[in-house]
């Protein structure tokens, strides 16, 4: 099944990349025409320059081959315009007198075109001049921020940068109040007459600018929508008789965009005179409620197929004040394809409760552009196996939410799982009882602790389009308080505490990853993106394992992929064949991950990775020479929006085989390949 699937997405590249070819070498073409085959952009006169600032003032560019089937035609007066438009952009930047020519070169009826670019001069800037009004709260207010003006001594002259010194001026003081500041208020002057190659500066604001302040404030949303004033007047951060500022404005239109409600938010400002300015905020209806779907599937040569579905319905205004209410079912199936009698099954069902504030404290304490919401969740799992059969129960209560847009938390001071195992089969039954650890993490138990999820990334885009970075702290404490009472709960046979009927679960545990995408290439379209994680869990006390649910694994559609979920680890054990489907897991996870990115054509990216890591279970010691590795290619469809993939990792080194470094062809025939579909980048 594997290898087919493998053969067939193969022979789909191929034959796309044979038909487009044929379908280029078809185009008819007149005697002086040629087909734009590539271009570059060549600079001199600075080797730090970043020739992407040019790139995208190239007018012309060449189709991709693979799948394209239209060619382009070269045009010489496409490469005049770029060549001008590259000029223009290079005396804004500060580079003056530059030149920019072009070398075209032809084989066959394909031309390749080079930009040559020969930078200029740069003027330094010897003296900043201000030139304010002579309004003493104006220049006070201005010459606060003076220490984070962009156009300084000693820097060189830019028209781009002064552009972005007066964004940078007008951001700043319309925080402070100046609602009838704008860019044409602002002037730049540059002097370089008998200053021997530099120039002075002269930063003016001419005009008297006066603060204005909040006249009458309204809330407008149809009729049909109930919706509590409570809640809108929570969100609300602008109120009449305060001082304008800018900030509070776009606060108050994400505070209401974050609830989700609101097809659109218009925070609209109306000036009455020289210093009130009246607002407006008109809110419209968005579809309240449907249903989300999602689905992964996985597979391997060994003819296991793994296929995980998810039913969300949801509402996001289920109460009439934002309360966002989601029930879920999903499902988690795995079986052999040769031997559809052994599976694994789980299936679930979820419910969970948002709402649009911090429970304990008031709307008055948050004045960000997101207030955090407050979460409560119940779920329950039924895991049926061919060595046993698992229910669990959770819940959960806590805060969720962002700080300054870009730091996002999940903090939970309450989490409760219960856990119940029955129907093992004998064989399982012993090897439990001759494995006292792995008996402790799948015994029944109770688990009452905290946790906290911390997750930061540079960039706010669902899938990142400039070079970004990521971090993710994940914290899970458990059976602390609970520990407290140990004395005055009843305990069983081996000493531990009870908690509803089963041992309650203490330990401690911490994961780790880092993440950082580069984007490169003359448009950004290219990028290669790394992943460090390190993750470690430790029971204590009442507990001699980490629960079964509470251990890492290794393998899966977003790490090691040349391995099925669970499959592989901990460290050079062997396949557990207690278990008809893969259970691999520790208490100790190393990984690191770096992928190359590009563009294909259209819609469709591709991918080439590699991977190295494991888990270990430190009972049993720490053999870091066990690592594992692999590697693959993938495939993408970026709808910008939501990412789908598909990625066929190979094994290159199996510390659980006797043969450990493993060639193309040695993987393909020992099931050392794995096929994996999913949405997203795996990091």
């Amino acid at each position: 099944m594997k290898k087919t699937l493998t053969a067939l997405i193969l022979l789909a590249g191929l034959s796309g990349l044979v038909s487009s070819c044929a379908a280029l070498s078809k185009v008819e073409l007149a005697e002086d025409e040629y087909i734009l085959d590539s271009y570059k952009i060549e600079v001199s006169g600075d080797p730090f320059f970043n020739v992407s600032e040019l790139s995208q003032y190239v007018r012309q560019k060449p189709a991709n081959a693979l799948f394209q089937r239209k060619a382009v035609i070269l045009s010489k007066r496409a490469a005049a315009l770029s060549r001008s438009a590259m000029g223009e952009r290079l005396t804004k930047l500060g580079y003056y007198d530059s030149k920019v020519d072009t070398s075209i070169t032809y084989k066959g009826k394909k031309a390749k075109v080079t930009y040559l670019v020969e930078l200029g001069q740069r003027i330094p800037i010897d003296t900043v001049i201000l030139r304010l009004p002579a309004a003493e709260e104006f220049r006070g207010d201005f010459l606060a921020d003076s220490s984070k003006i962009l156009v300084r001594q000693g820097d060189n002259l830019s028209e781009v940068v002064m552009e972005e010194e007066i964004a940078r001026s007008v951001e700043s003081l319309r925080a402070k109040g100046y609602y009838n500041i704008d860019q044409s208020q602002y002037h730049f002057y540059a002097d370089t007459n008998g200053r021997a190659g530099k120039a002075a500066v002269i930063y003016e604001i001419p005009s008297v600018i006066r603060k204005s302040y909040i006249g009458k404030v309204t809330i407008s949303y149809p009729e049909d929508l109930k919706f509590k004033k409570s809640v809108l007047k929570g969100m609300n951060l602008l109120h009449p008789g305060e001082l304008y500022n800018s900030d509070k404005v776009s606060n108050t239109y994400s505070r209401f965009s974050s609830l989700r409600v609101f097809q659109s938010v218009g925070v609209n400002l109306t000036p009455v005179d020289s210093t009130t300015v009246d607002c407006n905020i008109a809110l419209t209806k968005t579809k309240l409620q449907g249903f989300k779907t999602n689905l992964e599937v996985s597979t391997n040569s060994s003819g296991l197929l793994g296929i995980s579905p998810r039913l969300n319905y949801y509402h996001k205004n289920i109460f009439g004040g934002g309360e966002w209410l989601s029930i879920g079912f999903s499902g988690n199936f795995q079986f052999m394809i040769d031997d559809p009698t052994t599976r694994a099954t789980e299936v679930g069902t979820s419910a969970s409760l948002s709402l649009p504030r911090f429970l304990g404290l008031g709307y008055e304490h948050f004045q960000g552009s997101i207030v955090p919401r407050t979460e409560f969740n119940l779920s329950f799992s039924r895991q049926d196996r061919p060595e046993y059969t698992r229910n669990l129960f959770s819940g959960s209560y806590g805060y969720t939410g962002i700080y300054r847009r870009k730091l996002s938390y999940q903090i939970y001071p309450l989490q409760i799982n219960y856990v119940k195992l029955f129907d093992m089969t004998t064989s399982f039954a012993e090897k439990l009882d001759k494995n006292p650890y792995m008996k402790y993490s799948y015994q029944n138990h109770s688990d009452v602790g905290v946790a906290g999820t911390f997750y930061y990334s540079s960039s706010t885009d669902p899938i990142p389009r400039t070079s970004y970075y990521t971090a993710r702290l994940q914290v899970d404490l458990s059976g602390n308080v609970i520990s407290l009472f140990k004395g005055v709960l009843p305990a069983n046979a081996a000493g531990q505490g009870l908690l509803l009927g089963a041992p309650f679960s203490q330990y401690a545990k911490i994961e780790l990853a880092l993440a950082r995408g580069y984007r490169f290439g003359l448009d950004d379209e290219q990028a290669v993106a790394v992943r460090l994680l390190a993750g470690i869990g430790q029971a204590y006390g009442n507990s001699t394992a980490l629960p079964y649910e509470k251990q890492f694994y290794a393998g899966g559609a977003s790490g090691m992929r040349g391995w099925q979920t669970r499959s592989l680890g901990p460290g050079a054990a062997a396949l557990d064949k207690t278990f008809s489907i893969p259970s691999q897991t520790g208490d100790m996870k190393l990984e690191a991950d770096i992928e190359y990115r590009f563009p294909i054509v259209w819609l469709l990216e591709g991918a080439v990775f590699a991977e190295a890591g494991n888990i270990w279970d430190t009972h049993s010691g720490v053999d870091l020479g066990a690592v594992a590795a692999d590697y693959g290619l993938g495939l993408r469809l970026n709808a910008n929006v939501i990412l789908i993939r598909l990625d066929m990792g190979v094994r290159l080194r199996d510390p659980s085989a006797t043969q450990k470094w493993l060639d193309p062809v040695t993987a393909f025939k020992s099931g050392g390949v794995a096929l994996h579909f999913g949405v997203g980048y795996p990091f």
